[in-house]
């Protein structure tokens, strides 16, 4: 059911992507508005090298598309990608949410030995 709907490798590597907090913020800029490498690699403490290994493994979520401008790489966002996974997420909301309309029964229920 939940596991249909995405491959569990391609969500295995969602997940691991944005479990990093430099990630998770490279995929909300490029989200707002497609930015190249090098405009990314200013807003981190780190190197133009680190930087696009962030962006390599986004890439390989399928997060993040990169494209050549001349000699920039312009990386944009994947929105059909976030959409899976927040249908995903979604899934398991539902599943839990099934559990907790069930509690309502469960109180309701009489205990065991109780006369209804």
């Amino acid at each position: 059911m939940v596991a249909q709907q995405m491959e569990r490798s391609a969500a295995d590597q969602i997940f691991a992507a944005l479990a990093d907090a430099t990630r998770r913020d490279i995929v909300t800029r490029v989200l707002r508005d497609e930015s190249s490498v090098t405009a990314l690699a200013r807003h981190y403490a780190m190197s133009f090298a680190a930087v696009q290994k962030h962006v390599a493994v986004l890439e390989r979520a399928r997060l993040v598309t990169k494209t050549r401008h001349g000699r920039e790489q312009i990386v944009s966002g994947d929105v059909a990608t976030i959409r899976a996974a927040a249908r995903l997420l979604g899934q398991y909301e539902e599943i839990w949410r099934g559990r907790i309309g069930r509690i309502d029964e469960i109180l309701a229920a009489p205990a065991e030995g109780e006369t209804p």
